[in-house]
């Protein structure tokens, strides 16, 4: 059952992607006049088709193979090699009749849709589930620093005023994917003087480990009392009640909810002797912590203003967040071509990609990685590989400056040798992920 609810999110998010790249084709290639002969959601390999019917001069289908989708343009040398239909004069309803700057932004079509959507669901993540956000400078006291913030200079306290020298308003913008990928300079204010902290160029390794994201810097510094106690949890157990107020844990005082966070997540699967305030009351029990770290205890709502978010607002944080994507993937694709970083560690296949997504279907994750996904294959298709999107661009691009058309021989090898690279590439990842599975 795990694996269907994975494949099946990852089927849907490939849906609406594909779906919506392939219209930004199609919308393109009609608004120009250009012919559109096949409007196909995944591959018809071997003319095996699931379901097609034909509107226009259009045939619209769904192949059964699901690694993608397809539209087929009048009189353009794609996938299909369709050579025959080439040694006829052109009309001028195909693709190669049409000026180069005309083909230029048919084939953007796809790119710039699936950016629009990765942008919208970002923004609309943003607005319907997360609602709000905390802006740093309400952060009164000061960041929490966890062991592996202290590692690299940060302190418990420090007010961070500035990211590269630019302000930043939200708190979660200060773990930004591509100040990870690449380090940042981040400026703080402690003891009423700035210091600048440097993140390593290698700090993102330490979140793209398996498993969960290990704590670094948060809000955490605020004192706090026990708001709810999960029903048969280790802290019901152990005695724990609402309104307790823990002011040590074995030998280590707790002044904030970092202190208790931290302490706890050092501890796992140990039993800690807690001391806790109740009332009038001072109590000491014996709490044990699970695997994971966790006893079942929810803290109070801490003492900062979050802001909501407008519509608005919204567009412009999804449009950021997008933007902070696609830095981030070009970084790391950077990083994977200087051999900084290892292909077979940072790519992933579908096999890997339904993983991330889970097998338990929750929808806030669903709709967030596939806006990542989205936003990704839009930088990915426009990599300059023939039979990709950038390929065809690099070509009508030197076209449009030169004045000079590529011959349709040249065209055909190009996409011969787009479409081996590839599949090479699709051979590798799929193998790549069948070999981790293997490991893990």
């Amino acid at each position: 059952m795990d694996a269907l609810v994975m494949a099946g999110q990852l089927i849907l998010a490939l849906s609406i992607i594909v779906t919506l790249h392939e219209f930004g084709h199609f919308i393109a290639a009609r608004a120009f006049g250009i012919r559109v002969e096949k409007f196909f959601l995944f591959f018809d390999a071997w003319g095996v088709k699931l379901f097609s019917f034909k509107k226009g001069d259009t045939e619209y289908g769904i192949g059964w193979l699901p690694l993608g989708g397809y539209v087929k343009i009048a009189g353009m040398i794609d996938e299909s090699m369709d050579k025959e239909a080439l040694k006829l004069p052109p009309k001028e309803y195909e693709f190669r009749s049409k000026p180069a700057w005309q083909r230029l932004i048919v084939m953007l079509g796809g790119v710039i849709m699936n950016f629009i959507l990765g942008i919208v669901i970002l923004a609309f993540v943003t607005v319907h589930y997360e609602k709000h956000y905390l802006p740093l400078d309400s952060i009164d006291n000061g960041i929490y620093a966890y062991e592996l913030a202290q590692k690299i200079g940060f302190k418990t306290g420090d007010k961070i005023i500035a990211v590269n020298g630019k302000k930043i308003n939200r708190f979660d913008d200060l773990m930004s994917q591509s100040n990870l990928m690449s380090g940042a300079d981040v400026t703080v204010m402690r003891n009423g003087k700035k210091e600048i902290v440097e993140i390593p160029n290698d700090f993102y390794k330490k979140f793209v480990k398996k498993g969960s994201r290990p704590l670094f810097i948060t809000a955490d510094n605020f004192s706090f009392a026990i708001d709810s106690v999960v029903a048969n949890s280790s802290a019901d157990k152990g005695g724990l009640k609402k309104g307790d107020s823990v002011i040590r844990i074995n030998d280590n005082k707790i002044s904030s909810f970092g202190d208790f966070r931290n302490t706890i997540s050092n501890n796992k699967g140990k039993t800690l002797d807690m001391q806790i305030i109740r009332q009038s009351d001072t109590l000491l029990l014996d709490i044990a912590v699970d695997s994971t770290g966790i006893i079942g205890i929810a803290a109070n709502t801490p003492p900062y203003h979050f802001k909501d978010y407008s519509i608005a607002m919204g567009l412009k944080y999804g449009w950021n967040d997008g933007i902070d994507i696609l830095v981030a993937n070009a970084k790391g694709f950077g990083k994977i071509l200087s051999g900084k970083e290892k292909a077979t560690d940072s790519l992933q296949g579908p096999i890997g990609i339904a993983t991330i997504y889970g097998s338990v279907w929750n929808w806030r994750r669903f709709w967030f990685l596939t806006a990542m996904i989205s936003l990704v294959l839009a930088f990915m298709n426009l990599l300059p590989v023939p039979a990709l999107d950038g390929g065809h661009v690099v070509f009508l691009t030197y076209e449009a400056i030169t004045r000079r058309k590529l011959s349709d021989k040249f065209m055909e090898r190009a996409q011969t040798v787009g479409m081996v690279i590839l599949l090479a590439l699709m051979v590798f990842v799929i193998g790549n992920d069948i070999w981790k599975h293997i490991l893990n």
